[in-house]
């Protein structure tokens, strides 16, 4: 008789993109996140937490496409209407600001953390759920805010550990890129005959196109963009990549516009002011820059922490004017060993149109967001992360008929502020009550059987000591079982917290 089959069994496995966080992983976030939430509250900030679902309508322009609304974020149609796991944490303070608009204060200055969902193809360090840490002052068109910014990110590095010379925050302006293509479409308008042969030769999309390839500058150096801006250029694989097609002195001015950073911040402002020329608002992004940069120098943020850098491109598709990004200066190795720098963990700037599309009004706004999943890792790489786990007290049990006993035991330990739990597998065995403590990173066991029980002792096993003296330890050393001690029931917490304070 053929044997019925029975349901299908689910697989336990994670989705694609998505990971498990465990014990010490999910610890050393939260410590680092109270630390930066420390330092945004110390500034004013409040904090803020919307909920994780949006309607693709607030999302707008933060879809990847616009046209299909589940292509890019997480999305499903409810009643005729699509919504969609929150992308990012700066559209829904959009809606908020919008939403609330009479309720808040001017300026709103919030912060918030959580994660955010992104439906993209997932990769080596590239998951489809992923932290997020903003902060943004939302109704200050003042500069002023865009210099907090800046400081208060210099200040949440240093205290979650990257130490001053092992980061440096980079800033740009997004009218100072303005100002240079502006000239660039000047000449290019000088050089047609009627309006009809400009549009042909200089558009939008000729504007994206260098935004597009000046933000490559890191990756392929100076030629490599002058390349890319002309005729193009040939790829690692050896295939041709389309040039943007301007002349070689057209290429020269972005290319100047690139390299206008000097060994400090005016020389690098007068570089930019020869490069924007007469533009109104490149004129305009130079001034912002040097507010800015005294600002920021008045209250000792000074090169060291925090320079003007034009080379600073992405995102500028996106920012209405100051821009800015945190890079980690300490070189780390890779899987095959070879030496490379770390790279961003920040970034942000003023995006002045956001709310507008809600009001209709324009808003000014200025943040930041810090990739916690990269800062957690940078820190990891330069040995500052705090991996190893430590479990609680584990009081073992001897006898089934005294388990009120060892619950109370527990119970002092806790009230104590001490982490501690009783055993509450079959304490049969109490081999395995021991190798269950090892597991869990246990520091200590607390042992009372009924010959200690009626002597009013414990013995208190350190498993630390225990784990070293087997590794080093003599015959004799390890008969004379130093690393387990007995006291009276009534010295037992104060036995415990010796024991724990000598492992810190």
């Amino acid at each position: 008789m053929a044997k019925t089959k029975g349901p299908k069994r689910p697989k336990a496995e994670t989705p694609k993109g998505f990971r498990d966080y465990f014990g010490t992983e999910v610890t050393a976030r939260k410590a680092m996140l109270d630390k930066i939430a420390g330092v945004y509250h110390r500034y004013g900030f409040d904090a803020l937490e919307t909920s994780a679902v949006e309607t693709v309508e607030a999302l707008g322009k933060f879809l990847p496409d616009v046209d299909r609304p589940n292509e890019g974020v997480f999305a499903w149609e409810e009643d005729a209407d699509w919504l969609a796991l929150r992308y990012d944490l700066t559209a829904p303070l959009a809606r908020v600001a919008a939403q609330y608009r009479n309720d808040l204060p001017t300026p709103y200055r919030r912060y918030a953390m959580g994660p955010v969902w992104r439906n993209e193809k997932p990769g080596p360090g590239r998951f489809r759920q992923f932290y997020q840490c903003d902060a943004d002052t939302v109704g200050a068109a003042s500069v002023a805010a865009d210099a907090e910014i800046c400081a208060m990110l210099s200040d949440a590095l240093e205290a979650v550990g990257i130490e001053r010379g092992d980061y440096v925050i980079r800033v740009n302006n997004r009218k100072v890129l303005n100002g240079l293509i502006e000239k660039i479409g000047g000449t290019f308008a000088a050089q047609t005959v009627s309006d009809a042969e400009m549009a042909k030769v200089w558009d939008k999309k000729r504007e994206e196109d260098i935004l597009r390839t000046a933000d490559k500058f890191d990756k392929v150096g100076v030629e490599g963009v002058r390349e890319l801006l002309t005729t193009g250029r040939k790829d690692a694989s050896g295939a041709m990549i389309e040039g943007v097609g301007l002349s070689d002195a057209h290429a020269t001015h972005v290319i100047n516009f690139l390299t206008a950073k000097a060994d400090d911040n005016t020389q690098t402002l007068s570089n930019l002011s020869k490069v924007v020329g007469e533009s109104t608002i490149g004129i305009e992004g130079v001034a912002e820059l040097e507010q800015i940069s005294a600002l920021l120098e008045a209250q000792g943020y000074g090169p060291d922490r925090i320079i003007i850098d034009p080379s600073v491109v992405r995102g500028l598709g996106y920012y209405t004017g100051p821009v800015f990004e945190a890079e980690l200066t300490f070189e780390i190795h890779d899987e095959k060993g070879r030496p490379r720098q770390f790279g961003s963990v920040a970034g942000g700037g003023r995006y002045d149109d956001l709310v507008k599309r809600f009001t209709g009004q324009s808003v000014p706004a200025t943040g930041v967001s810090i990739g916690v999943d990269r800062l957690l890792a940078a820190l990891q790489a330069k040995g500052r992360l705090d991996t190893t786990a430590q479990g609680p007290v584990v009081v073992t049990v001897m006898d089934r008929d005294r388990m009120a006993d060892y619950m109370s035991m527990v119970n002092e330990l806790r009230a104590a502020g001490i982490r501690a739990e009783m055993y509450l597998g079959n304490p049969k065995n109490f081999g395995n009550q021991l190798k269950y403590a090892d597991k869990r990173e246990s520091p200590i066991a607390i042992i009372q059987g009924g010959d200690e029980a009626a002597k009013g002792v414990v013995q208190i096993k350190d498993l630390i000591l225990g784990a070293k003296i087997a590794q080093q330890a003599t015959v004799e050393e390890w008969k004379s079982q130093p690393a387990q001690v007995e006291v009276p029931v009534e010295n037992m917490v104060q036995a415990v917290r010796e024991i724990l304070d000598r492992h810190k």
